[in-house]
Formats: structure tokens, C-alpha cells, sequence
């Protein structure tokens, strides 16, 4: 599996092409943002449609990591679910194929800014989990050190010729990782936005996700 390897708080990590960290040494596989019942969600509300399997397709992603990894812990940062209520609204089909990606393993929910976790499905419910020395949450805190987290769904846009490409990316320092949407219709923030220069330091990477993922220099705001 493809992937680019780096240390955070001592920790050797690897950040996935799909999106997804693995900590290989703890056997735990963590993804971000997953925003299972998007496409559900906005055809009920009238909103511009979405491809309606994308949630079977950000599940069939996850699966493929899981498998590929073996991973023995799963920690979703948050916004798992696109609102609230959209667990529950799941198909039944889709419901099962969650219940058995959990099997087995430690799965682990972690509360999103708009979303208490899926407490009607299975696994454990955290505000956030702490491992030593590192931290799991949905949004970063300024102060953190060792801190995983998403919730900003970054992305850098690279300038190829006369066309301008936006790739979802990870954004790494020596005091965090921010992981990219693995959602597959979630979007994304500019790495040059304010919010996420803030975060991270002068000498942060962002690791573009794709086939061979590969680190480049945050870019710097226009």
C-alpha cells in the first residue's frame, strides 16, 4: 500500500493515498470527515444533487484500508455522519456493511462540531481520545502538541500549465497532523486559508493524497 511515512511526537506514522493514517505500530487505521448520507441528505432538502452511492463508496474505500492494513483499531475523527440524524436514515444494506467493518475490531466514534457520534450504531463514543503521546479530536487546538485531527477537509491547489488542480492533502508539523475529508462528496478548505495558516508552522508539509502520495512545502498564501 502506498503511503509516505513520518513521526509525529516520536511516533512513526504513515498517511495513506486514500486519505486515511496509519499508525502501524498500534495496528490503528484513523480517517476524518467521513460524511456517510451526504447525497441522502441534500436530495431531501432539494439541494444540487450528489452521486447518489457515495456512501458506499467512501465504504468500499474504507474497507479496501482496512483489509489492506489490517488494522485492529478504526478511530473516525468526527462528522462521520453528514448531520445528526443521518445514521439512523442509512439504508439497511448500508447499516450491515458498517456492523461488519466493526466486527472484530476496536471501532472508536469521536464527536464531530456538528454531530454527538452515531450512538445507535456499534463501537465506543469519545469527545476525543487520548494515546499518549498522542491526541485524537475533531478540530485542532492552537496550544496541542501531538494532536491528530480533521475537521478542515484541506486540500492545496498546485498550478500544472495553464490549469490549476486542487488534490485533498495532509497537513503536517512537529506539533500535529491535520488529515484530509475521506468522504468521498465532502469537499474541501484551501491550505493557504487563514484558518489553517494559523495552525500550522512555517515549515509545515502538506502530503497530496493520490496513487504515490508525496509531500510537498505548504503553499504560502498568494
Amino acid at each position: 500500500m502506498s503511503g509516505y511515512s513520518f513521526s509525529l511526537a516520536g511516533v512513526p506514522l504513515v498517511a495513506l493515498g486514500s486519505g486515511a493514517l496509519l499508525w502501524p505500530d498500534a495496528g490503528l487505521l484513523c480517517v476524518s470527515d467521513l460524511h456517510l448520507g451526504k447525497s441522502g441528505r441534500t436530495a431531501r432538502y432539494g439541494d444540487a444533487p450528489l452521486p447518489p452511492f457515495e456512501t458506499r463508496d467512501t465504504l468500499m474505500r474504507l474497507e479496501a484500508d482496512i483489509e489492506a492494513t489490517g488494522a485492529r483499531r478504526v478511530v473516525c475523527l468526527g462528522v462521520s455522519f453528514h448531520v445528526s440524524d443521518a445514521a439512523h436514515l442509512l439504508p439497511e444494506v448500508e447499516k450491515l456493511w458498517i456492523a461488519r467493518l466493526q466486527a472484530g475490531r476496536s471501532w472508536i466514534w469521536i464527536e464531530g462540531n456538528n454531530d454527538p457520534g452515531p450512538v445507535s450504531m456499534g463501537g465506543s463514543h469519545l469527545a476525543e481520545l487520548p494515546q499518549p503521546p498522542l491526541a485524537f479530536r475533531h478540530i485542532a487546538q492552537p496550544s496541542a502538541s501531538g494532536e491528530v485531527s480533521g475537521h478542515y477537509h484541506p486540500k492545496a491547489h498546485l498550478s500544472l500549465g495553464d490549469r490549476t488542480v486542487a488534490r485533498p492533502c495532509f497537513l503536517v508539523d512537529s506539533d500535529r497532523v491535520i488529515l484530509p475529508a475521506y468522504g468521498t462528496a465532502a469537499g474541501g478548505l484551501d491550505c493557504r486559508d487563514p484558518a489553517l495558516r494559523i495552525l500550522m508552522r512555517r515549515e509545515a508539509l502538506a502530503i497530496l493524497t493520490g496513487t504515490t502520495p508525496q509531500a510537498i512545502a505548504m503553499p504560502a498564501p498568494d
